[in-house]
Parts: structure tokens; C-alpha cells; sequence
């Protein structure tokens, strides 16, 4: 049976979770990138508490290409450290799962 994930990663700009989206769906690393924003991130980095205003991409894929969709990010993402987490797709409706799969293929 395939595992289905949900990978979610934070931009600077509106333009770039679009470029990344647009990417990871033409080449179908992603079925489908949810785009939302702009959110407030309050975080630490290098000592220091930060505040941004960000873009969340929410990019539903396959377990299996994990590895290449955050690959693909690493290389179009402009921070340091790209936030790349992911959460499993436990359950879904059938013709969802099904739809997504067909997309990845």
C-alpha cells in the first residue's frame, strides 16, 4: 500500500511559494501545493527571537519522493534553513488518494 504525506514549508514571499508550488506540481513531485498567507512566524535563529511575516505551502505527495520534493526545495528556497517537515496522510478518502496518486504518476 502507498503512503501519502504532507509536507509543509514557510516562504518569504508570496512569489516564491508560488515558484516552488508551480514546480513541484509540473513535475509532479506534488499533486497539489496549498498556498496560504500571509502568517506571522515568531522564531529562534542564531540566538535571537525573530518575527516574519511568511507564506505556508502545504504539498500533498508520496512518501516515496520525499527526497526529491526537498530536494527541489532546498534548491529554489532563498533561506539557509528551510523549514521541510512532514506529517503522514493517515486516512483519506478513497477517491482523493486515488486522484493524488494519478497525478504523481
Amino acid at each position: 500500500m502507498k503512503s501519502y504525506i504532507q509536507i509543509s514549508t514557510t516562504t518569504e514571499t508570496k512569489q516564491q511559494a508560488q515558484k516552488i508550488a508551480q514546480y513541484l506540481v509540473e513535475t509532479k513531485l506534488a499533486a497539489c501545493v496549498q498556498i496560504t498567507g500571509p502568517i506571522e512566524s515568531i522564531y529562534r535563529w542564531k540566538g535571537k527571537v525573530e518575527t516574519a511575516n511568511e507564506w505556508l505551502c502545504l504539498i500533498k505527495t508520496r512518501e516515496d519522493l520525499f527526497d526529491k520534493v526537498e530536494a527541489a526545495i532546498k534548491k529554489l528556497h532563498s533561506y539557509e534553513t528551510p523549514e521541510i517537515i512532514t506529517v503522514p496522510i493517515v486516512k483519506g478518502s478513497k477517491e482523493y488518494l486515488n486522484w493524488l496518486d494519478s497525478e504523481l504518476t
